[in-house]
């Protein structure tokens, strides 16, 4: 009894050491388990992997778990590595605080998402490793793992993470790889990441981060690889990255980095890779890159670099892919590039490089892809290309090579891409062309090419793409094989002959074939109908002869059809009518006959169609003006129609060109068609015609040629009889005449009632009291051709009452909405800042100039359908446009890849064309003050559309211009800086600038200041205006794109008075009048100059 009283504190003692050792050693294996167990419960998906993980085993046999012990104590759970196993859950359901002792966590490549939990910061204090690349994790990156500081790797790329780089994460002093790329990071480069001495792998690529690279990154000397490329970084490169002695990869591509290359790169000796592609890099390429002898990549291309290409390169003999284009680099490729035996890849295109090919080249005998187009290089090809054996892709296109193509080219048996396009080769094709059996892409357009084509090419199985055009090919049409896998073929403006063979439903790719203009005889294939992917086929300008064959009415893609100047006959097909894809059908020049009715007027897409030059007969359908997608061209002259024009042609609002000359139409011209704004060219000369001419400008402005030869018009065209119904008897009096007389007292009776009505109601309004006007402020809606009220109340409902959910996009003058009424119609609708409040102006002239703005009818300018006004705010309520706005599409690289150079045309045409309508033709010129790239919109189409006259005005022609600065910084006139005075010539200005930046791709920014000084002395090419993202325009395109930018560099003429008018622009732009003489222009080398 006595020992046990004496021993009882000694136990007591041992019991405590014991419950705090069992206390600190933290949660027991058991535990541990336990906490997995019930993670693996949460998961959604329950890979084989995991059915080791089971109650009754031993935690530390399962797949993925690592135990240790210390000291011979009980083991504990350090690591966890699940990698691709795709795990679907969230890690917040995993109790870390169980997990105290892990040491890794590798969890990559699986499908986990949700936030990162803070708590594995705070409960993971031994955390070494943590990888978790390549889930789906989202949310910001929580600051407090900047107090794992024994973290040594730690890899979040490849998740969809945002907000910026923690500054804390400076504090983790022994981490040695640091990856955040391929997330939704933003803000800036937190210089902190200088603190990470120990780092040797740097990725944050793939993110937005912005800003300039801290200089102290130059700190990090043990770094092997910076990874920073497309993000938004800006500013100069920092000289101090050349202290990175032990860098193997430098990428800082597709940013926005500025200035030269440092000289101090050239001390980066271990350097395999540097990619610095696709920034805005100037100054020249500094020799000391020269001493890179590691380097096995360097990406330079998509800069401003200039000067020569440093022959110092030769020494580079590791390097396999130098790729330099997109710059403007000048002078000879020096000739010690031929020594880089190792090269696979070589690009130097789009340049200013001139001389030939060195003949050393012929080293590069492990070369796959040889790319110079857009050079200037000259002269015949060597005769080494038979050494480059492995040779897969030569590129020579846009150049001034010459003579003929070497039979060598023919022998390469890994050929795929040939492009010789744009040069002056001469003499046949190589016999051998395809005789690996590879050849893919071949593009030999527009050089003088003669002689027959390659047996071996004709018989090419490989071919996907083929373009011949604007040659002297000469051949048999008929010899042309089948070719499966086909998809484009353009051999037209050649020499090629004979008939079309029966071969053409083994093209089963086939989308576009184009043989026109050669001399090419027979019937028309029926196969020819079973080309299910065919969109465009042009055979015009043959010989060809026969019936069109009704089996074309079952290719159903097809968009463009043209059969012109050939000579066909009978009538057109009513299957022809089943092609609702068609947009351009073109029978014109042959010897069709019969009624088109039941055929043409079915395809309600079209938006040109050209029947000139044959012998159809009969009335023009009245349902053709059904067809509201015609909008370029309706020619229908040249045949024997008859009958009266029909008034319903006046429905296609966006008509631009009519022609129904040289037929045998009788009657009048429609009045309807005075109201056919979009119209600027008509012609009905040659016909039966008489009457009055409708009263439009466009009629006003028509010559007389296109009324002449009728029987008797009268009107308004100088040159006609002016039309009087007051000198006719009353037995001659027309009915026309009758009605006019007929109208008129009841037109005045009208006027006396609604002015009688009108001042009854100001009578009422004056005595209505304080109370009434407070439910009309509360309540007024104004929204012409609808019921305001009614129309207000869906577009609240829609919107949620404005909710900002439905908010697509916000500017100075308010905020956007898109409205999908419960009829399914979609507005834009936009809410306005108060005028009274802001500018001073009163509700009544407010009114005024929206109603004047309603009234404006042309196809490019956004229909405004109304104005509402509550106490909520104002509202203008717009047609909705689907595809946003140019400044979004331009900002967006695939958007604007869609934007090719054809569409950014037209796009042009759109604007100057409602401009003009704007400036000329409106009862008030109105002046937008506020032509920016964010104010045209786009139809699905890609036509565009003039938008947001929340700055227009109208102006008073007999009274003073505006005198209130508006629009947008950037496309301002540089007259406003001094001066108040807003005209029309401010609208060019912005027009100008806005033509710039279309195809320029971006704002041209400060580059304006310096476009018109340059232009006057010959230094700025079209080339050096083109959007780098698009495939630089062929010779056709080149040429209308050279005329637009020449019209918009005038436009940004700092004097106004010497400005175009918009009237004078759009004709000019319509007309496509070139400026430079001559059929071999190289346009995208000309100068662009204005004229004195």
């Amino acid at each position: 009894m006595r020992l046990t009283m004496e021993t009882s504190p000694l136990i007591k003692l041992i019991s405590l050491t014991l419950l705090l050792a069992s206390a600190m050693a933290g949660p027991s294996l058991e535990e541990q388990a336990g906490a997995l167990l019930a993670w693996k419960a949460t998961l959604e998906s329950q890979p084989a992997q995991l059915q080791s993980w089971e109650n009754n085993s031993w935690p530390c046999s399962w797949h993925g778990i690592s135990c240790s012990s210390k000291h011979q104590q009980q083991p504990v759970i350090t690591g966890i590595s699940l990698r691709g196993l795709g795990l679907r859950g969230e890690l917040h359901t995993l109790n870390f605080s169980a997990l105290a002792t892990l040491t890794s966590i590798q969890l990559a490549q699986n499908q986990i998402r949700g936030s990162l939990p803070p708590s594995l910061a705070s409960s993971l204090p031994n955390l070494r490793h943590l990888m978790l690349q390549a889930n789906q994790l989202s949310g910001e990156i929580p600051s407090e793992l900047g107090y794992l500081r024994k973290l040594r790797a730690l890899d979040f790329s490849n998740n969809n993470l945002t907000g910026h780089v923690p500054r804390i994460l400076g504090n983790l002093t022994k981490l040695a790889n640091l990856s955040l790329a391929d997330n939704q990071l933003s803000g800036y480069l937190p210089p902190e990441l200088g603190y990470l001495v120990n780092l040797r792998w740097l990725v944050l690529s793939q993110n937005k981060l912005m800003g300039p690279i801290p200089r102290n990154l130059g700190n990090l000397t043990k770094l092997n690889n910076l990874f920073l490329g497309d993000n938004q970084l800006s500013g100069y490169l920092p000289r101090e990255l050349g202290y990175l002695v032990n860098l193997g990869g430098l990428h800082l591509w597709q940013n926005k980095l500025m200035g030269s290359i440092p000289a101090t790169f050239g001390s980066l000796l271990n350097l395999t890779s540097l990619y610095l592609r696709y920034n805005q890099l100037s100054g020249h390429i500094p020799r000391e890159l020269g001493y890179l002898v590691k380097l096995f990549e360097l990406e330079l291309q998509h800069n401003k670099l200039m000067g020569f290409v440093p022959d110092i390169f030769g020494n580079l003999t590791k390097l396999s892919y130098l790729y330099l284009g997109d710059n403007q680099l000048s002078g000879h490729i020096p000739r010690e590039l031929g020594y880089l035996v190792n090269m696979r890849k070589l690009d130097l295109r789009n340049n200013k490089l001139i001389g030939s090919i060195p003949a050393t080249f012929g080293s590069l005998v492990n070369l796959t892809s040889l790319v110079l187009w857009d050079n200037q290089l000259f002269g015949p090809l060597p005769d080494m290309f038979g050494n480059l054996t492995k040779l897969s892709l030569l590129h020579l296109d846009g150049n001034k090579f010459c003579g003929h193509v070497p039979r060598e080219i023919g022998t390469l048996m890994d050929l795929q891409y040939l492009q010789l396009n744009g040069n002056n080769f001469s003499g046949p094709l190589p016999p051998d062309l395809c005789a690996g059996g590879k050849l893919e892409r071949l593009t030999a357009f527009d050089n003088n090419l003669n002689g027959p084509l390659p047996s071996s090419l004709v018989h090419c199985l490989s071919l996907v793409r083929v373009r011949l055009e604007r040659n002297q090919i000469e051949g048999d049409i008929s010899e042309l094989g089948i070719h499966p896998n086909m998809v484009y073929i353009d051999m037209s403006s050649n020499k090629l002959y004979g008939q079309l063979s029966n071969h053409w439903r083994d093209w089963h790719n086939l989308t576009k074939l184009n043989i026109s203009n050669n001399n090419i005889m027979g019937n028309i294939p029926t196969s020819m109908g079973l080309l299910s992917q065919l969109k465009v086929l042009d055979l015009s300008s043959n010989k060809l002869e026969g019936e069109l064959p009704s089996k074309l009415g079952n290719v159903k893609s097809l968009f463009h059809l043209s059969l012109a100047d050939n000579l066909l006959y009978g009538s057109i097909p009513q299957e022809i009518g089943a092609l609702y894809n068609l947009e351009i059908l073109d029978l014109s020049s042959n010897n069709l006959s019969g009624s088109i009715k039941g055929s043409v007027e079915h395809c309600l897409k079209l938006r040109f169609l050209k029947l000139s030059h044959n012998n159809f007969e009969g009335n023009i359908p009245t349902e053709l003006g059904v067809v509201s997608s015609l909008q370029g061209l309706l020619d229908l002259s040249d045949n024997s129609f008859v009958g009266a024009i029909p008034s319903q042609l006046s429905g296609l609002s966006m008509l631009d060109t009519l022609n129904l000359s040289h037929n045998e139409l009788n009657g009048s011209i429609p009045a309807s068609f005075g109201s056919m704004e979009s119209l600027t060219s008509i012609d009905v000369s040659y016909n039966e015609l008489e009457g009055p001419i409708p009263e439009s400008r466009l009629f006003l402005r028509a010559p007389l040629q296109c009324f002449m030869h009728n029987k008797m018009l009268c009107g308004v065209v100088k040159g006609l009889p002016p039309y009087s119904s007051a000198t006719q008897s009353e037995g001659q009096r027309t009915p026309y005449g009758k009605i006019v007389l007929a109208t008129v007292p009841i037109l005045i009776s009208l006027v006396l009632v609604i002015a009688i009505l009108k001042f009854r109601h100001e009578r009422k309004k004056s005595k209505a009291t304080s109370t009434d006007n407070v439910t009309q402020l509360a309540s007024m809606f104004s929204v012409w051709s609808f019921d305001g009220t009614n129309v207000f109340k869906q577009i609240a409902e829609a919107t949620d009452n404005f909710s900002e959910v439905h908010c697509i996009g916000t500017g100075g003058y308010g905020s956007v909405y898109k409205a999908r009424l419960a009829t399914c119609e979609i507005f834009a609708v936009k809410k306005i800042r108060t005028i009274e409040d802001e500018y001073g102006v009163n509700e009544s002239m407010f009114n005024r100039e929206i109603g004047a703005l309603v009234q404006i009818r042309h196809r490019n300018i956004v229909k405004l359908f109304g104005y509402c006004s509550s106490s909520q705010g104002r509202f203008l309520i717009y047609e909705y446009m689907e595809r946003g706005n140019l400044a979004e599409t331009l900002r967006t690289n695939k958007r604007a890849i869609e934007l090719d150079w054809k569409r950014r045309v037209n796009i042009v045409l759109d604007v100057i064309h409602a401009l003009a309508y704007m400036h000329h033709d409106c009862t008030s010129p109105i002046v937008h003050r506020d032509i920016t790239s964010s104010n045209i919109l786009l139809d699905v189409e890609f036509r565009a559309f003039i938008s947001d006259f929340g700055t227009a005005k109208i102006l008073n022609v007999s009274g003073p211009n505006i005198t209130r600065l508006a629009g947008t910084k950037g496309y301002l006139a540089p007259e406003l800086a001094y001066t108040e005075n807003v005209t029309e010539k401010c609208d060019v200005y912005s027009f100008g600038v806005l033509v710039i930046e279309l195809f320029l791709g971006s704002h041209p920014g400060d580059l304006l200041s310096s476009i018109y000084l340059t232009t006057n002395n010959n230094d700025l090419c079209l080339k050096d205006l083109l959007d780098s993202r698009l495939e630089l325009p062929g010779a056709e395109t080149a040429r209308e794109i050279y005329n637009v930018l020449s019209v918009a560099v005038r436009c940004l003429e700092p004097n106004p008075s010497r400005r175009p008018t918009t009237r004078h622009a759009s004709d000019e732009l319509s007309s496509g009048n070139q400026t430079c003489e001559g059929h071999h222009v190289d346009y995208l080398h000309a100068n662009l100059t204005i004229p004195t």
